[in-house]
């Protein structure tokens, strides 16, 4: 079964006494922590990997709402609230769920339950999309076809209507006729990224990030500003502090 590794977010001590009561009963939630307000979740998910945030609105200094909206690429959320009011702007920050205090342990489980579904389809859905993605490309070099395992793949430069991929197995680059724009719509997006408007690269393969630029052996490729966020997002998932 799926482990939820999840926080509590709530001013009120009992409410917090509550939830990870409600936690530790339910077999597929890990609580990792509790906290009183968002600024100790933001430490927490600094050093953590959270799945779910079980979120309480009305707090002083940043509310639940606020605090969701600064979140990227961060945890689901299920907000735990007495104001049922803020329920439609819940769901426009996309949660999971919304449970109106006082909730029992049913309506707590059916929450959890909606959210154990989503990972697991979401999970289901990399998987199918992982065993479809292709194990090498067929690329055409000059007058022959090559070809180029991904796994093989440290990174790739384009060169107007050419690319040249640049290979573990090999001191020289393999120089085919297509275009960097073409040959990105024909990688799997979970092994490699667009850095910069000449360059892919293999997302495993990196080894050292320096001065916002990527360094394989005496190469230095930029990051680009456009997607130096979401570039360090993932990297940052893969990445021991």
């Amino acid at each position: 079964m799926r482990l939820l590794r999840c926080i509590i977010v709530d001013d009120e001590p009992l409410a917090l006494d509550l939830i990870e009561n409600y936690v530790r009963r339910t077999p597929f939630l890990e609580l990792v922590g509790r906290c009183s307000s968002p600024f100790q979740a933001m430490e927490v998910m600094n050093n953590q990997n959270i799945d779910l945030l079980f979120l309480d609105i009305q707090m002083p200094g940043l509310t639940g709402l606020e605090f969701s909206r600064a979140l990227q690429n961060g945890p689901r959320i299920i907000f735990t609230t007495a104001y049922g009011q803020y329920a439609l702007e819940g769901f426009r920050v996309d949660a999971l769920d919304y449970l109106v205090k006082p909730f029992n342990y049913e309506e707590f489980l059916k929450a959890a339950n909606k959210s154990l579904t989503w990972f697991t389809m979401v999970e289901r859905g990399n998987e199918s999309k992982a065993e479809d993605s292709p194990k090498s490309l067929l690329v055409k070099s000059g007058y022959r076809l090559v070809r180029v395992d991904i796994d093989d793949i440290l990174y790739i430069e384009g060169l107007k209507d050419y690319v040249q991929f640049f290979l573990i197995s090999s001191d020289k680059p393999v120089v085919a006729q297509i275009t960097l724009k073409s040959l990105e719509e024909k990688l799997p997006e979970s092994k490699f990224f667009r850095v910069h408007r000449s360059f892919i690269v293999s997302i495993d393969k990196i080894t050292t990030i320096e001065r916002s630029r990527i360094v394989f052996g005496k190469t230095y490729i930029p990051i680009s500003d456009s997607v130096k966020e979401q570039f360090l997002a993932l990297i940052d998932k893969r990445f021991i502090h």
